[in-house]
Formats: C-alpha cells, sequence, structure tokens
C-alpha cells in the first residue's frame, strides 16, 4: 500500500490481484463524437468518450422537462387531471405552425397534464412542453431557471437550459455524463411513469403519431428515453435496454445522420452485453483500508464498503485494474461508525470503472491527552516531510 498527499487528501493505492490471459484484442470505440455507457447494476463505465464535453441536448432537454412534471406529480402539488392552456406563444413556438416535433394541441384549447406528458414523452410535442412550463411557472424562461435549479439537486453537475423543449437557446447545454445521470435518476425515482417511454404511439387531436425513439419500434429490447439533433453537433439519442437480467445505460452524440444513430447504439448495446463479464472485488462490509484518526482512542479506523462492489471486466482484453481509496486525512474524533469517510476509485488502465463511498466500521473516540500529543507531533512531521 502506497501513501500521497494531495493537500490534506490522503490517497491509498491498493494492489488488486487479478488474472487476465487474453491480448491482442482491439479495443472498442464508437462513431460518436460524445459517448457515456454504464453498467446499470454494477454502475461500471463501459465506454466513455468526451462525457463531460458541453453539446447543446436538442430534444434530449425534454427528460428534464419530463423530470420537472413527474417530481410535481409526485410531491401532490400537480395533478394529471389538472388542464393548462395552450397560449399563442405554445401553438406558435411548439405546435403546428413551427414545423417542429409537436402534438398539435389547437390553439386556446386546454389539455389535461397527463395528456401533455405523454405528448412529450412520446412525440416530443414542443407545444406540450411549452404549454407545461407556463401553465406550471407561468413562462418559459422561470421554468428553464427552475430545470437548471432541479439538475443540480439531482446531480446533474453541467447541464444548463434555457428553455422546456430543448429548440435552439444560448445556455442549452449538457453532456453526456449528465444526461446518464437522469436517465437513472428518472427510472429509480418514478419507476411507475417508466412505460409511458415505451408507449409505441399516441394520438391527440385525432392525430396519431409513432413514439420518435425509432430503437422502441425495433423492439430489441429498449424502453426509453429520447433522441435529439443539434445543428452542427449531430444526432444525440440516451436510452436503456435490459437483456437477460443486465441493464445498460447509453447516451451518445455527433452522429453524422439518424440512420447511424440508430445502427450505432444498436451495435454499442449488444457490444455492452455480450463483451463483459462480472467480476467481485470486495464483499458486503468488507475492510478496504485504514484511515488514521487524530486525537482518537485509537490509532485508525477501518473503511468498509456497505454492499458487495462488482465489477465488469471486458472478455476479451486483458486488464489494468489498480483501485485508490481516497479521504480526508487525517479523520478527526468523535468518529461514529457507518460514517461515510473515503471513497473508492477503480480503474481499469486510465479509464475510471466505478467509484464507491466508505464507511467506517466502527467508533472512536477523543483519546488521552498523551496520545493527543502524539498525533499532533506526527501530522506535524508528516507535513514537514
Amino acid at each position: 500500500m502506497r501513501r500521497r498527499t494531495l493537500g490534506k487528501t490522503l490517497a491509498l493505492t491498493i494492489a488488486l490481484a487479478l488474472c487476465s490471459t487474453a491480448s491482442g484484442a482491439q479495443e472498442f470505440d464508437t462513431k460518436a463524437r460524445q459517448a457515456l455507457v454504464i453498467d446499470a447494476l454494477t454502475e461500471t463505465v463501459l465506454l466513455e468518450k468526451a462525457a463531460d464535453e458541453a453539446v447543446p441536448p436538442a430534444s434530449m432537454a425534454k427528460m428534464m422537462t419530463v423530470e420537472l412534471v413527474l417530481s410535481a406529480l409526485k410531491d401532490g402539488s400537480l395533478s394529471r387531471d389538472t388542464l393548462f392552456p395552450v397560449s399563442e406563444h405554445a401553438w406558435r413556438t411548439g405546435g403546428a405552425p413551427s414545423g417542429t416535433s409537436a402534438m398539435f394541441a389547437a390553439l386556446n384549447s386546454r389539455v389535461s397534464v397527463g395528456d401533455l406528458l405523454q405528448g412529450v414523452i412520446v412525440q416530443y410535442a414542443n407545444d406540450a412542453c411549452i404549454a407545461l412550463a407556463e401553465g406550471m411557472v407561468g413562462s418559459e424562461a422561470a421554468f428553464a431557471e427552475r430545470m437548471t435549479t432541479r439538475a443540480r439537486a439531482i446531480g446533474l453537475k453541467t447541464s444548463t437550459f434555457a428553455n422546456p423543449t430543448g429548440l435552439p437557446a444560448q445556455g442549452n447545454l449538457t453532456t453526456m455524463r449528465d444526461l446518464v445521470t437522469l436517465a437513472r435518476h428518472l427510472r429509480a425515482s418514478y419507476p411507475d411513469d417508466i412505460p409511458l417511454f415505451r408507449q409505441a404511439e399516441f394520438e391527440w387531436n385525432k392525430i396519431r403519431q409513432r413514439n420518435r425513439n425509432p430503437l422502441i419500434s425495433a423492439n430489441v429490447g429498449v424502453d426509453g428515453y429520447v433522441t435529439g439533433f443539434a445543428e452542427g453537433y449531430g444526432y444525440g439519442i440516451v436510452a436503456s435496454m435490459e437483456r437477460d437480467g443486465r441493464r445498460v445505460d447509453l447516451a451518445l452524440n455527433g452522429l453524422a445522420t439518424d440512420k447511424d444513430r440508430v445502427a450505432e447504439a444498436r451495435r454499442v448495446f449488444d457490444w455492452a452485453m455480450t463483451s463483459f463479464s462480472e467480476k467481485r472485488l470486495f464483499a458486503a462490509g468488507e475492510t478496504v483500508a485504514e484511515a488514521s484518526v487524530y486525537g482518537g482512542d485509537r490509532p485508525a479506523v477501518g473503511l468498509v464498503t456497505a454492499g458487495p462492489v462488482d465489477i465488469l471486466l471486458p472478455v476479451k482484453t486483458p486488464a489494468k485494474l489498480t483501485a485508490r481509496v481516497v479521504y480526508r486525512w487525517p479523520l478527526t474524533v468523535p468518529v461514529r461508525a457507518g460514517e461515510v469517510a473515503g471513497t473508492l476509485r477503480i480503474w481499469n488502465g486510465e479509464q475510471l470503472l466505478r467509484e464507491v463511498p466508505l464507511k467506517t466500521a466502527a467508533s472512536v473516540e477523543a483519546g488521552s491527552l498523551t496520545s493527543r500529543a502524539a498525533d499532533t507531533l506526527q501530522e506535524l512531521l508528516f507535513f514537514w516531510l
């Protein structure tokens, strides 16, 4: 075990025994300019390519609009039966006259939240997005501010929103990492509503439209979420697939054509589902490292996993597995058992596969005056060296 200081952050590098005999296989790449592919159960990053590069979300922004609506429905501040008016702005900007994706709601009609929600999810309806925004908070601008605030609250670190539709506007930005985070959040927080994304079609105003996600009609196991296109940035998709008890989430962007988007998403999913095997690195409650404690009745406390730590490793390529435990050195008393005190970071070569929180295995109380003095001397010596 090797120690190094990063300010007062300590990283412990752990040797992981891994037997891998395969060699010579080509690494997988994607035609997408930006990509992130994650195994849902183990949270292993299977593929990452410019995943933190900010790009316009286009219609993929509608996932955030859907999140705000579902959140309001869940907390009871909104009802599916509530009727919202279709304003002239919603009709002209996002409805029939706009030439964009629409559910073709009539001008000055009143549409239920439930129908508007389906219009957004199935038809990518811009008129429905604007009607929801205006009905919930009064304007697109106010709704967009709420989208960005909510994005930060649920773990999206980069995304900002200028409108609920994703139509071109300064300030509409997202990343593949944020989009996958959002997709995973939707599934975890609103499981009863996820079937809406699998709807093959939706009819409104006597116009029946098929789901705009072409992978839904392909019946290959994809059950969400959305596609998008931004001029100069190409075609994108956020999707999730379940097969043989495994689930994979992906976000791709920067593809040249709609045909490329469909073909590449299917190719990436097939690769992700067939090219990996699961390996358990640590059992639930297993001690991964020892963290130093300042001023305690014991000099260190174990850092343990809350649950089993599993990862997926490529079947046909050799793995170069390393792990680092990072924590704020030293811990200070009192330390309570079960507190999150560090992070386990697992790497395959230069690719970060997983980050796992580590908890303290036991409580540590204040030590004697002599032990605290010794710890002070040790800390001073540590930083001097």
